[in-house]
């Protein structure tokens, strides 16, 4: 465990935090639950504890055992709200996500095939092995890994899973399920970095979700596939394999998991109010302020507008990306992220100022949002501050 891992470490803590505060009132209120209350806590306690595993174990087998488990305890979330729609996004979410980790189990055997050994410390230590063996391991965990985190295209669970699940649940996929596992392919990259594919996927993965954000009609979908591109904008910092692109990356990490658990919340009150998920059929949320706000810092937050702590994770990123040279895909990133924001942030626009409906909603479901979010900012003014004191 080092630095990298302590932040993963809060990102998990406080979002479980949150998300177990928020579905007190949220789960409640459901009436068609395909779990009962008892089993939905256990899942989640569950899912917390596999992540945190995945997370504090210096071995890649355990660290592909953690990542499996979040699998196992996940899936059955996803029908707490139960209706043929959910039932499908489970089923999909188990095919997919489970022949992605058979890719994964592949690379964790090469690597022991190679090095003898699974202890990352270890590995580590030897340095860059510039061998077929490893280069396979390498790129296949990859497609392995890739598919939780949500590269393109074994990226199709995602916007299903994230939309179907309550709010609570979602909002860990997004803010902390995805970043844990990129931790875990970002450990068996620092075996041998295979910087310009590992680039490449990324940047071609922010260019698809750009283009997926720009005809979406579902805000919860909207917001699924905000994270995969936040993912990949991560995951290229991280394959920059530069300190300025690893410090960008954490901040972004960080930053939106707050940011996304917020609009996740937002989301889930907005549902609970409209009783829907379309973005047309929401419309005159101004007139509940808190709703609104917590909407509208939540949607700012995940697209990177400054002083978000998201913003100056992306400006490292893209520093980084110019420091290695790779203007291609310099140039696509930066036309994606321009994309993204129009397209998020004229649909939420659209929810809040367009019409004249009147919703109504006070107690902790309707602060924790607009608390998550305020956070975000709190990360990019700190960062700022001590940037600032730095120099």
């Amino acid at each position: 465990m080092d630095h990298v891992t302590y932040v993963f470490i809060l990102m998990v803590s406080s979002v479980y935090l949150m998300s177990l505060i928020y579905s007190i009132k949220y789960i409640h209120n459901i009436k068609n639950k395909g779990i009962s209350e008892n089993v939905y806590y256990m899942l989640m306690a569950f899912f917390y504890v596999a992540m945190e595993f995945a997370l504090m174990v210096n071995n890649y087998g355990f660290m592909w055992v953690g990542i499996e488990t979040t699998t196992i305890s996940s899936a059955l979330l996803l029908i707490t709200e139960k209706s043929d729609i959910s039932l499908e996004a489970t089923w999909r979410y188990i095919i997919i996500v489970s022949a992605g980790v058979t890719f994964a189990f592949i690379s964790v055997i090469l690597i022991y095939y190679s090095f003898g050994t699974l202890t990352v410390t270890t590995i580590i230590s030897y340095g860059a092995r510039d061998t077929i063996a490893v280069r396979l391991a390498v790129g296949i965990a990859l497609v392995g890994f890739g598919t939780k985190v949500g590269v393109f295209p074994v990226h199709t669970w995602l916007p299903d899973a994230h939309s179907e699940a309550p709010a609570p649940v979602s909002a860990m996929f997004s803010g902390v399920l995805l970043p844990v596992a990129l931790y875990v392919l970002y450990r068996i990259y620092e075996i041998f970095p295979m910087r310009e594919l590992f680039v490449w996927a990324g940047t071609i993965s922010v260019l698809f979700a750009a283009i997926f954000l720009g005809y979406q009609k579902n805000y919860k979908r909207m917001f699924a596939y905000s994270t995969m591109e936040n993912m990949n904008i991560a995951l290229i910092g991280l394959s920059t394999f530069t300190v300025t692109g690893i410090i960008g990356a954490l901040l972004l990490l960080l930053a939106h998991s707050f940011g996304k658990a917020g609009a996740f919340y937002s989301s889930g009150n907005i549902y609970e109010m409209s009783g829907t998920k379309s973005i047309d059929g929401v419309s005159g949320l101004i007139r509940n302020r808190a709703s609104a706000a917590s909407m509208l810092l939540s949607s700012f937050a995940v697209t990177g507008t400054p002083p978000f702590g998201t913003f100056f994770g992306e400006f490292l990123i893209l520093y980084s990306v110019l420091s290695i040279h790779f203007y291609a895909q310099f140039i696509i990133i930066v036309l994606s992220l321009f994309l993204a924001f129009v397209s998020i942030n004229f649909n939420v626009s659209k929810m809040i100022f367009r019409g004249k409906s009147e919703y109504s909603q006070s107690g902790i479901n309707t602060a924790l949002p607009l608390i998550a979010a305020i956070l975000s900012i709190f990360i990019g003014v700190v960062f700022l501050v001590m940037y600032h004191a730095i120099l």
